[in-house]
């Protein structure tokens, strides 16, 4: 009996034992890795469900997933029975054994290698096939839905008379499958040759017949769907010529079929398709012959024919029969071209004037008083003003706005009034400490929204604030304060639960609050915490005490993410835009259909063509991802986004156009209908910047409509830099409202200058009616400058500006020490014939770190004025005084008599903060910046001590409510306007 302890038994048991221990551990491992996995996957899947549902919008989830699972199971087991069916065929038609060559012979170590995996090495390659086939089907989910259910556009194109939905939905749905066709047909020949070659089937070394009957048959009848998939590509090639872009001198992306696209390379298809059916024939034909002779001729044929008639005929025709008088044989396809991207990109209506450039108008007196009726001039620049809305209105560092403010519409004694405006966001880099709790449960939202007139500045060069301080307090009435949705808001943030957020902060402390809105997706389900853990790399979600019944996740929070997400058929205008709406915050957000596939139509790049001077600095403001090319679009939907609630709202906005007309039929009940925007809404919703940039960049070219003209390029524009900086971008689009020639009133507009090509000097003005509701609404209107006289561009203008001694003296001393000048928007009006150009000129420095309204440059007819205010230089330069641009109580130029009070704490506060205020009125004559700071640092300290002081007299003494404008009321973290300091 052999020995138990120290036999060569025992020692075999003890290794043992820790290598199944070792091979236990490593399965429950491995185990776990793949739940691991696949719970990560599992949580991607589960809270994007979640956030849909949330939005309810689960039928876009819903649809988009079914519809790839779909494709890829569709495709992906056709794939798979394509190449394993062949995998199989090639298998069943081997020789026999006996009758394979000496070099089969030696593969047969090879086959004895895998004969006992053959099933599931067949299973594996199929199976990998058809998963990479399914990946790449799925993608195309969208080129899907548009093909079964596009609706006609009831238009037809001029070649081959076929409905333009042909070419957008159907055509790229072909392709796919025509490219589907060719990959399943290139693997199914590769995979049936390599088995037959293992097999015995093709031999490649041996003497005699190269292939057996069988291999040749199996491979000829492959090769020939090939070639038979090749004449099908002929056939929509012919097609694909509307829609083709090649290299043009007349524009660039030039697209549809030119004179050698429509007499040679038409024809050629033609004739190639006819060559590649014949050849197709001759290889099915192998499986009678068993030769390979014919179908090898007819595939020589079919190359040296595409050389010769598909490529070399037309370069013949180019060279010989188009070169030479290129003008006349190009002109008939030129007008297609003009007809069709006039039409799709909605330029076809724009109407072009004839305008003189210069006024005839003797009466200055009456010029001068034009000027009110022509454009209400905005010299509040949304552009530069934001570090002044962030030093006078953050109130708290953790408050913030953005780069670029807004510009919109809001009545005001049943008038409207050009306003700027911008949202006090949350800015979690200000807030005191750092960590989880206090970045996503206590520190949650913004408040409040800060408005300025956009065509006023007080005395001190300040915007005129319409809506300020927090809470917000002003013209805009009672709203919903709390900005959980923002352009800043990029961070998630649990909210509703045990842990209070901070709500804002006034002299009393701070206030508390808790989220009571619907959105966001509830966390009091543990799976649903385990999957935001994962989904977020957060564990604290999972086990937190902060996070209990009713507590709330919110994220994907920027209005354009949120569009986007729910609607991710429509591409997102780059400007998000705030408007208060029915005691709301909404954000208003543009959105588009675009397609490639509109015939005829040239292409442009979104990317490209909507960058300009603001996007060059401010990437939020971008068309995101958008360098595909197009070739139409659509501002069909109008969107809105809630700033507390979160809520996404589509409306369908352009009712005739087929491509929203498609998506929605793929997405039933996701748009609303045009009719249920409301009045109030319907005031702030206005026309597109995107858009306008598109259009503006068309119009560049598209504006002739004579072919021979568009051929010349003599009429050629182009968008001038913007002259007020350096980045040598584009001038961006200007929103102002002002009164076109044909125009009986003003109307708010998005205007816009061009200049020749390579020229400085303007060649046409370009405004469209930006008015929501409105008849004339998208209205373009160009006016065009005569080309035998020279009128100043922008940038001219610029440099006429700096050039003149006294101005450059000017801001030679603004310029001084540490102050720095910054340039508003060059806006550009047209007056009686001539051109208004008005530039405001912001200071900033000395002590103050945001800029002010120092100057305003105005020129006309020649005409150059310097002036601290828009009325004196207006003033100056028609050498007349006429009716003022703004009322007169918001110039600020006047002085008051200062208030007084019965108080003797409160009277010596109010004489400080007198003589503060002339102190940095003399500071301000004398350019001496930094005595100004210093001055308005102690008038703000008197206002102060002021404030304090009233209010600590009116704990004891009840004291009547007076209005905003009665006294030095402002509060300590605001600077004083005209209506509250000494001076008035």
């Amino acid at each position: 009996m052999p020995d138990r302890g120290g036999g060569p038994t025992g020692p075999r048991m003890r290794v043992g034992r820790p290598s199944r221990r070792v091979r236990t551990l490593l399965m429950t491992l491995g185990v776990l890795a793949v739940l691991g996995m696949a719970f990560t996957m599992f949580a991607g899947f589960w809270t994007d469900w979640l956030w849909y549902r949330s939005v309810n919008y689960s039928s876009v989830f819903t649809t988009t997933l079914w519809t790839k699972i779909g494709l890829f199971f569709v495709f992906g087991l056709l794939m798979a029975l394509a190449v394993g069916f062949n995998i199989w065929l090639a298998h069943r038609l081997r020789p026999p054994l006996s009758a394979m060559s000496m070099e089969q012979q030696n593969l047969d170590r090879y086959r004895m290698g895998i004969a006992p995996y053959k099933k599931w090495l067949l299973l594996g390659i199929t199976a990998l096939v058809g998963l990479i086939a399914g990946a790449s089907a799925s993608s195309q989910w969208r080129t899907w839905l548009m093909w079964v259910n596009g609706v006609s556009f009831h238009e037809k194109d001029p070649q081959f008379k076929l409905d333009i939905s042909f070419y957008t939905f159907d055509l790229p749905w072909y392709r796919f499958l025509l490219g589907f066709g060719f990959a399943a047909a290139i693997l199914s020949v590769i995979a049936a040759a390599l088995t037959h070659y293992l097999y015995g089937g093709l031999r490649i070394t041996s003497p005699g017949a190269r292939a057996t009957a069988a291999a040749t048959g199996h491979l000829s009848v492959l090769l020939g769907i090939f070639v038979a998939l090749k004449a099908v590509a002929y056939w929509l090639d012919r097609y694909g010529l509307a829609v083709k872009s090649s290299d043009f001198k007349a524009t660039d992306n030039w697209t549809g079929l030119r004179y050698v696209d429509a007499n040679a390379y038409l024809p050629a298809k033609t004739i190639l398709f006819c060559i590649a059916v014949i050849c197709a024939l001759l290889f099915f034909a192998t499986l009678w012959r068993r030769t390979w002779q014919l179908p090898v001729i007819g595939f020589g044929l079919m190359v040296l024919s595409a050389i010769l008639i598909g490529g070399l005929y037309p370069a013949i025709v180019q060279k010989f029969q188009v070169q030479p008088n290129e003008q006349a044989k190009e002109a008939p396809y030129v007008t297609k071209n003009l007809k069709a991207t006039r039409e799709a990109y909605g330029i076809d209506d724009a109407q072009v004037n004839e305008y003189e450039g210069t006024s005839k108008t003797q009466d200055k007196t009456k010029l001068r008083d034009d000027v009110a009726d022509a454009a209400s001039i905005r010299v509040v620049d949304p552009n530069v003003v934001s570090p002044t809305f962030q030093q006078l209105q953050q109130i708290r560092n953790y408050y913030a706005f953005p780069t670029n403010l807004d510009v919109d519409r809001y009545s005001k004694d049943g008038k409207d009034q050009d306003t700027v405006i911008g949202l006090r966001e949350l800015n979690l880099n200000g807030i005191p400490k750092n960590n989880w709790i206090n970045d996503h449960f206590r520190y949650t939202h913004g408040y409040g929204v800060v408005a300025a007139k956009g065509t006023d500045a007080d005395s001190e060069g300040r915007p005129v604030f319409t809506e300020s301080d927090l809470p917000s307090e002003g013209d805009l009435g009672t709203y919903e304060q709390r900005i959980y949705y923002g352009e800043k808001t990029t961070e998630y943030s649990i909210v509703g639960g045990p842990q209070k957020e901070i709500d804002y902060s006034d002299d009393s402390g701070e206030k508390t609050f808790t989220y009571t809105g619907k959105s966001g997706v509830n966390l009091s389900n543990p799976i649903n915490r385990a999957a935001y853990a994962v989904a977020f790399s957060e564990p604290q979600i999972l086990y937190s005490g902060a996070i209990g019944e009713g507590s709330r996740i919110l994220y994907n929070r920027t209005p354009k993410e949120r569009v986007e997400a729910v609607a991710p058929w429509l591409t997102i205008d780059g400007d998000a835009y705030p408007a208060v709406v029915d005691g709301r915050i909404q954000w208003i957000v543009d959105a588009y259909t675009t397609t490639n596939g509109y015939p005829y139509s040239s292409r442009t790049t979104l990317g490209d063509t909507t960058a300009d001077s603001l996007t060059a600095t401010n990437n939020s403001r971008a068309v995101v991802a958008q360098q595909n090319q197009v070739n139409y679009i659509r501002n069909s939907v109008k969107a809105t986004v809630d700033a507390y609630t979160g809520q996404v709202k589509l409306y369908q906005w352009d009712t005739k156009d087929p491509v929203l007309k498609t998506w929605m039929k793929a997405f039933p009940g996701t748009v609303k209908d045009k009719s249920e925007i409301s009045q109030s809404l319907m005031a702030h919703l206005r026309y597109p910047q995107d858009l306008f940039k598109v259009q503006r960049e068309l119009l560049s070219r598209y504006h002739v409509k004579d072919a021979t003209t568009f051929l010349s390029g003599s009429e050629v524009w182009q968008v001038p830099d913007d002259p007020t900086n350096t980045s040598g971008d584009a001038v961006p689009p200007y929103y102002l409202s002002m009164k076109m020639p044909d125009q009986k009133a003003q109307a708010f507009s998005l205007t816009t200058t061009f200049t020749p090509n390579g020229r400085d000097q303007l060649s046409a003005f370009m405004a469209v009616d930006a008015e929501a509701g409105t008849s004339d609404y998208g209205k373009i209107r160009i006016l065009k400058l005569p080309t035998n006289t020279t009128v100043s561009g922008p940038k001219q203008v610029q440099a006429q500006f700096n050039s003149e001694q006294n101005i450059a003296e000017t801001i030679s001393l603004l310029n001084r020490g540490d102050s720095k000048v910054e340039y508003g928007n060059l806006l550009t009006v047209p007056l009686d014939g001539g051109l208004l150009y008005v530039e405001p000129v912001y200071v900033r420095g000395g002590g103050l770190k945001y800029p002010l309204l120092r100057k305003v440059l105005v020129t006309y007819g020649g005409n150059t004025a310097f002036e601290d205010t828009l009325d004196e230089a207006l003033n100056k330069v028609f050498g007349a005084e006429g009716q003022t641009t703004t009322p007169p109580e918001d110039e600020g130029g006047g002085t008051t008599k200062p208030p007084t009070s019965d108080n003797p704490t409160v009277q010596q506060a109010l004489d400080d903060a007198q003589k503060a205020f002339e102190d940095g009125q003399e500071a301000l004559k004398k350019g001496d910046w930094e005595a100004y700071g210093v001055a308005q640092k102690d008038l703000e300290d008197a206002l102060q001590r002021a404030e304090d002081a009233q209010s600590k007299a009116d704990k004891t003494t009840p004291k009547p409510s007076a209005s905003p404008s009665s006294g030095p009321s402002s509060k300590p973290s605001s600077s004083p306007s005209p209506s509250s300091s000494p001076s008035g």
